[in-house]
């Protein structure tokens, strides 16, 4: 049972200075979970079935760390607006409809569609504070086979009428409903604590979000300074706290006792950092909504050097794209403008650390995810790069960047496999296996 071999040109992470390629190489999976990549079949495994996609490239599954699933409907609109003006004229409004049950199920099935069709095996969810709709949001990403932690939106105050629920006892009583229903419900489908921000969350709402945290064992996301007017807003919302991640600290919201991601750290002081590196925070960098609500740019390269825990998020719809590829090409990008424009002694990100922050980065949120080495879980995805074809002759390391930039993942992506399960197929992207020359065979 999930048990085989994918043979192909495989890529890997297996720290954030460390790209591993293997022309021809043999992917063994053994019950969900890698247990290397050969240059050779070792004798232990020869009858394996073997999914022979020689030529392809082959790559762990994409990790989101930060996507916003009801946002989905209106990516690509209102990214002439900074971030508080972009929320009360586009998201909040999207929102709010989703008390409607009838067009959660439209949208949530267009998003959930198109997540399955990404290179994205692992997502990290907000919904909205709609507890029906939220759960539906879940039957549908456990249908789709990708594994994912989703969180029931809380806001208490400075939201719309509509938005905001009736008082954090209401607000906590409803989550508390929403984790007993769903936390053992799912294989691939989790719960998690989703404050949106401190200013929508009272300290008594983020009281007890703590506390339902640590009684039930559940992992928090939230949203840590992204923009100079949040920050500010905060620092007027929360006095006695020194920073915006001591808003969340002082309630058990902050990597302790459960793993936390925040998202954008665009603006985080040295205190923060360092709380951050000592609960173990996950940062989600989300370059593309940074530059499109005018937030700014992260110092990824400074916490790269802290070998802080960091990954990439989407963040649709403040990111235009729910591609992981755009991300990574994006983060380059904007690595090398905070280079150029505003600290010229932090060199800029390099192919190499994004793929990982893509994958291996992203994936210790989840475990043992997003690399092919030996006891990591077997989530893959291939590429068929001759659809970006070119005169020169590539290395494989060359032929991984050209596709990460070239959209690889829209234009190329043949299969994706999730916890050693495919989960979509070539057929399912429109085009036939046979035209692939693709085949499965048992190695005589």
């Amino acid at each position: 049972m999930n048990s085989f071999i994918i043979h192909g040109d495989i890529c890997y992470s297996t720290d954030k200075n460390t790209l591993v390629t293997h022309e021809g190489g043999y992917l063994v999976c053994e019950h969900g979970f890698c247990k290397g990549v050969f240059d050779a079949i070792p004798d232990e495994y020869a009858n394996l079935k073997i999914h022979d996609y020689s030529g392809m490239l082959v790559m762990p599954g994409m990790v989101d760390l930060h996507i916003h699933a009801p946002q989905y409907a209106y990516r690509g609109l209102g990214m002439d607006r900074e971030l508080l003006d972009w929320l009360n004229t586009y998201a909040f409004p999207e929102e709010s409809k989703y008390g409607d049950l009838s067009y959660a199920d439209k949208a949530y099935t267009i998003f959930t569609d198109a997540i399955k069709k990404s290179a994205t095996t692992r997502l990290v969810v907000f919904g909205t504070l709609h507890r029906e709709a939220t759960e539906l949001l879940m039957d549908k990403l456990e249908q789709s086979g990708v594994v994912s932690f989703v969180g029931k939106v809380n806001m208490d105050r400075n939201a719309p009428d509509d938005l905001r629920e009736a008082s954090a006892k209401a607000s906590l009583a409803d989550t508390e409903r929403f984790i007993k229903e769903t936390q053992h419900k799912y294989n691939n489908t989790a719960p998690i604590i989703t404050p949106r921000f401190t200013p929508s969350c009272s300290d008594e709402l983020m009281q007890g979000l703590g506390e339902l945290s640590k009684r039930y064992g559940v992992r928090v996301q939230s949203h840590l300074s992204e923009n100079p007017g949040e920050v500010e807003w905060v620092r007027e919302l929360c006095p006695w706290a020194e920073n915006y991640g001591e808003a969340y600290n002082r309630f058990g919201l902050f990597g302790k006792p459960e793993k936390t991601v925040m998202a954008h750290c665009v603006y985080s002081d040295d205190n923060e950092i360092a709380r951050m590196k000592e609960n173990g925070v996950f940062i989600a960098h989300c370059p593309a909504s940074n530059t499109n609500v005018a937030s700014g740019i992260a110092p990824m390269r400074q916490y790269l050097d802290l070998d802080m825990n960091l990954g990439l998020g989407s963040d649709v719809a403040g990111g235009h794209s729910e591609s992981l590829f755009t991300a990574m090409v994006d983060a380059l990008q904007a690595s090398r403008l905070y280079w150029r424009l505003v600290d010229q002694r932090q060199k800029p990100l390099n192919v190499t650390e994004v793929f990982y922050l893509a994958t291996k980065g992203g994936g210790a949120f989840f475990g043992k995810v997003g690399s092919f080495e030996e006891g990591y879980e077997c989530d893959a995805v291939i590429l068929d790069d001759s659809l970006l074809p070119h005169p020169q002759k590539l290395s494989l390391q060359e032929r991984l960047e050209r596709a990460i930039y070239l959209g690889g993942d829209v234009k190329a992506m043949k299969a994706k496999v999730c916890r050693g399960k495919v989960i979509v197929r070539s057929e399912e992207l429109g085009v036939r296996s046979e035209e692939l020359g693709v085949r499965s065979f048992r190695k005589r």
